[in-house]
């Protein structure tokens, strides 16, 4: 027993005292810190001063956590005072966060900022960031018109504030503003921090343009240190989640039966072949020709470091999609410099620049502003399954022919060609060169004042090459421009300079005050230079044909515009020991695109906080780790329209209005194209908001919840004049018009577990927003939109959407369905046909003209007689809310990253359906959808689902409108973290690989590819569906490795 306690007795008292105190990283003691000594059962927590006292043995380790920091270990050696620094974990109340001109912590916030989780949004494999926020930020919607490789999401924030301009946020790249988000010309790798501002009092610092928003994108900067390389690449694939089900060879057969007799008698069952013998016929599918598993593949390499004196950043980026429609695809070659500089206690410089070089190609599949007919996946979808078996086209080989034979059998003016050889020639390129490059120099004039000069360009050159041989929709017979192409060309550029004086003071280590005067310029230019050419020559030159074009068959585009801009802005920060927090703010800003007198506008914001957790009544509820009131008013402006709108405009080029006189050769003449408004003026956001931001737990879980109000009056509406005006258009903008949003926003995040072994974070958030009209133009209560070529022809009088006074933007219109006529609804005549009953409402064709199985509307008027009269409000494009759920777990060394994003209660307009459950054409060599087999006959008397042909006149209707709500399951990220001792030896930091999958699976009762869809994005066209380019799904294995 003596040998035995001896040893555990010397042990013991090698044990020594030590002590130290904890702060944060910017020296502020922290309370209730956790001291372990590692592998031991000793421990402590820190006092009120931020001190501790342990026992420990030299050799020993200690172990400091504390929720919000990273855990972090300190050797114990022959001292016995230690002073220990914690750094903040991503997500606390310590962040940094970027303002307007400005950083604070977001304990000192006063207006509504909400931040992005870069560590989770790094795991999403996209190929630019506006992919990876939806469901990130709450108050912040997403919406990704269309698949098509290239294409940039648009993003709102808190509503539409505008009704017929543009509702995007500013962006702010590294202190540059611009209204063009660049997405595709920076590498989600090379950002540090997303910030997005919301309300007024925030964004009021930006005044014009910060009226829908801002979003500040701070890049990645080098740090002091040894030169770190890191490598992240990873490659993948993609694939369509679902194809459409459509009619098979049986089924198809059946239905040009019932839509067409004289042609299902005389071609299917030519020789004696029966409909029976059309089952065992394969069907041709063209959804098999023209989808694919696509590639995509990226590769990110950066290298940073440097010294207290200097920093560099270095990175470069290659990003290579292969879109699941066969020759589409997007490229980008991207790199980027930074250099900060010291060069004296009192002077700091430093440059920032990025080159983006991308490529997107194949053909545009969700055609805005066509026919119905000319779309691509209305061919592809359309694409008869099978020819017949003994008729007049039975040795045609659907697949290799270029025109169908069976179009001018029918002989229904089907101007269709074979989809996969017209996607196969169709040459569209998009090239983009862009380069953003800003520098700056701060001097220290004294210790509390600073001068910062700043400026920067932001050149965008974008040029597209079209060429549509005579294997094309656009080159075929059935195009009277025969073989055509065309080249454009988009220089655009927008220089910026800022000058800015911050003074700081801090006085009686309470009392903190920050003064910022900026006065900025800023500058935008563009030209376009368009060639097109018809009729060309020897069409296997390809581009290189066009100039053999004759001149009769060419035509060119030469225009240029621009816009200035001047603005002065002054805010006051003050905070009384981060208890008690004021701001306020003016800015004026002078705009071209307005006339002498009007252009300067001027826009105040105030906001306050009370930090009500350091009061006394508070100390009792310890659970309470912070708690905070915010209040915010603001003003902000928006001055978003054509560079010379207060101008009239006249119109040239247009060869129908010139003239000839004496037989003379043509003149040219002009026609007004725009009307002068000298009075237009500076459109002005109004928005209210009171925050509420709680922390429990020593900072374990956090609450936000933030209420808005934002009214935008004097609106710049494109409105409707009189025709009397003599304006082509008959449209012109004015100062006309109020709109509201009223909102509530929620965000819940904490960690719920944090173990050595094993963590997990969650982070919960949800957005409500009422949108509603206050006014209008002058006697005007309603906005009809949606008409002439924005479905198809045949749709082109009518409106599918409405925009009242007293209700949301962009309510979907038109007839209500009320199923299908059925036997008991005709009287049966003495020839044996049937006539409508008097007392049954007609579907806008003549009585004597509806047969059973012909759709069938509410009459809504009593009238008996359903038309125009009895259109409605069917349906809204508008969700009642949306949201995200993150969740990241750490298991040793595995990590997981889940995010689930929603949208609920908002509705779609199927228009798919109007072409492929009945056809808005009586055409039988247009395939259906499967759905359609269902239809009525007089075996079937279906009330859902009209017969063939029994469509009746064009209208649209609630038929089609569909519940767009979903849950997608849009990131799943699981990676393993190497550990450090096996990688020590190869002079290797860290290594992590990966899988990750985007757009895994969408629950939803929507019958479409998918309810994430725009295919007519505009503020009055919400949630329109026709033909879009398929979203994917994408998964990818990848590697990072930290030198």
């Amino acid at each position: 027993m003596w040998v035995l306690i001896v040893p555990l007795s010397l042990f013991a008292q090698q044990k020594k005292t030590v002590s130290g105190i904890v702060k944060d990283k910017d020296g502020n003691p922290l309370v209730g810190v956790t001291v372990m000594v590692k592998n031991d059962k000793t421990g402590t927590s820190t006092n009120d001063a931020g001190r501790f006292v342990i026992a420990a043995a030299p050799g020993a380790t200690l172990v400091f956590t504390f929720i919000g920091f990273e855990k972090t270990e300190q050797p114990v050696d022959n001292r016995t005072e230690y002073n220990v620094r914690l750094k903040d974990r991503v997500g606390t109340l310590n962040d940094v966060v970027v303002v307007g001109y400005a950083s604070v912590q977001r304990k000192d916030l006063t207006g509504s900022v909400g931040s992005v989780n870069m560590k989770e949004f790094e795991k999403a494999p996209v190929k630019s960031f506006d992919e990876a926020l939806a469901g990130r930020v709450a108050g912040v919607a997403v919406a990704s018109n269309d698949g098509q490789p290239g294409s940039v999401a648009n993003i709102v924030i808190r509503g539409a504030g505008s009704i017929t301009q543009d509702n995007s946020p500013l962006y702010v790249i590294d202190g540059f503003p611009t209204e063009s988000s660049n997405a595709n010309a920076i590498s989600p790798a090379d950002i540090e921090s997303i910030d997005v501002l919301k309300d007024a009092s925030a964004t009021a610092i930006y005044g014009a343009r910060g009226s829908n928003g801002v979003i500040l994108i701070t890049t990645k900067k080098g740090k002091s240190g040894a030169p770190q390389v890191t490598y992240n690449g990873y490659y993948g694939w993609q694939q369509i989640p679902k194809k459409i089900p459509l009619l098979n060879a049986y089924e198809f057969v059946r239905y040009v039966g019932d839509i067409n007799p004289s042609m299902y008698d005389s071609i299917y069952l030519a020789g004696g072949v029966k409909l029976e013998d059309y089952r065992n016929k394969e069907a041709i599918d063209m959804q098999d020709y023209i989808y694919r598993v696509g590639q995509n593949q990226n590769h990110d390499i950066a290298v940073r470091g440097g010294n207290d004196k200097t920093r560099y950043s270095i990175s470069g980026n290659f990003n290579n999609q292969r879109g699941i429609i066969i020759n589409s695809g997007f490229k980008r070659y991207q790199g980027r410099f930074s250099l900060d500089q010291t060069v004296s206690s009192k002077l700091k410089v430093g440059i920032n620049a990025n080159y983006a070089y991308n490529e997107s190609y194949g053909i545009p599949v969700s055609a805005t502003n066509f026919y119905a007919s000319a779309t691509t996946l209305y061919s592809v979808w359309g694409f008869r399954p099978t020819n017949s078996i003994a008729g007049r086209d039975s040795a045609a080989n659907l697949i290799d022919d270029f025109y169908d034979p069976g179009n001018e059998i029918a002989n229904n003016q089907d101007y269709r060609v074979n989809p996969l050889q017209n996607i196969q020639n169709q040459y569209t390129v998009t090239r983009v060169n862009n380069l953003i490059a800003n520098a700056y120099a701060e001097y220290a004039i004294t210790k509390d004042l600073t001068l910062r000069i700043a400026g920067g360009i932001n050149t965008v050159n974008n040029g597209t090459d079209i060429f549509n041989n005579s294997k094309t929709q656009s080159g075929s017979k059935w195009n009277s421009n025969g073989v055509n192409g065309s080249v454009e060309y988009i220089p655009t550029s927008l220089w910026r300079s800022e000058n800015a004086l911050t003074y700081r003071k801090r006085w009686n280590k309470v009392h903190n005050l920050t003064v910022l005067g900026v006065f900025e310029a800023q500058g935008y230019k563009m030209s376009r230079r368009k060639f097109s050419a018809n009729q060309v020559p020897n069409e296997d030159l390809g581009m290189d044909a066009l100039d053999l074009a004759a001149p009769a068959n060419t035509s060119l585009i030469s225009l240029s515009s621009r816009w200035t801009m001047a603005s002065g802005a002054l805010r006051v920060n003050y905070d009384y020991n981060s208890k008690y927090l004021f701001a306020a703010s003016v800015r004026a800003d002078g705009s071209s695109k307005f006339a002498p007198g009007n252009r300067w506008g001027y826009f105040p914001a105030v906001s306050a906080a009370w930090r009500f957790s350091s009061e006394a009544f508070m100390k009792d509820l310890r659970f309470i780790s912070d708690a905070k009131i915010r209040l915010g008013y603001g003003a902000s402006g928006n001055n978003r329209v054509t560079d010379f709108a207060y101008l009239s405009q006249l119109s040239l080029t247009n060869m129908q209005y010139w003239y000839s006189t004496g037989n003379g050769p043509l003149g040219i003449g002009a026609v007004m194209s725009t009307a002068a408004n000298p009075n237009l003026r500076w459109e002005t956001n109004e928005q209210t908001n009171i925050g509420l931001d709680l922390a429990f737990l020593k900072n374990r879980l956090s609450l936000t919840v933030d209420v808005y109000q934002r009214t935008t009056k004097d609106l710049l509406l494109l409105a409707a004049l009189p025709y009397a005006h003599g304006i082509e258009s008959a449209q012109g903008f004015k100062n006309v018009g109020k709109l509201q949003n009223r909102g509530l926003e929620i965000t819940l995040a904490g960690t719920v577990v944090d173990k050595k072994d094993f963590s997990w974070n969650s982070n919960f958030n949800i957005s409500f927003n009422q949108n509603k009209i206050l006014s209008l133009a002058e006697g005007q209560q309603s906005i009809l939109s949606g008409s002439g070529t924005f479905f198809n022809t045949t749709y082109s009088g009518l409106f599918p959407y409405i925009s009242v006074i007293g209700r949301p933007l962009g309510e979907m219109y038109g007839l209500v369905f009320d199923g299908v006529y059925q036997y008991a609804d005709f009287d049966v005549m003495p020839n044996g046909t049937y006539l409508l009953k008097p007392e049954v409402p007609t579907n806008g064709a003549a009585r004597n003209a509806i047969r059973p199985g012909d759709i069938k509307y509410k009459d809504l008027n009593g009238d008996l007689q359903v038309n125009n009269q009895d259109y409605t409000i069917i349906g809204s494009g508008l969700p009642k809310h949306t949201g995200g759920f993150s969740n990241d777990f750490r298991y040793r060394n595995f990590d997981l990253n889940i995010l689930l994003q929603w949208s609920y209660g908002n509705d779609i307009i199927n228009a798919n359906r109007y072409v492929f459950e009945g056809g808005i054409v009586n055409n039988p060599n247009l395939n259906q959808f499967a759905t359609y087999k269902d239809r009525w006959t007089p075996t079937n008397p279906s009330n859902t689902l009209f017969r063939a042909g029994g469509m009746g006149n064009a209208a649209y209707s609630s038929r089609v409108v569909e519940d767009g709500s979903y849950l997608k399951l849009r990131t799943v990220s699981l990676g393993y973290n190497f550990p450090g001792a096996w990688l020590k030896r190869a002079k290797i930091k860290g290594i992590r690989i990966y899988g990750s999958a985007q757009n895994i699976y969408t629950w939803t009762k929507y019958s479409g590819m998918d309810p994430e869809v725009s295919a007519r994005p505009g503020n009055l066209t919400p949630g329109f569906d026709y033909a879009a380019y398929p979203h994917s799904l994408s998964y990818v294995t990848g590697l990072n490795v930290t030198f």
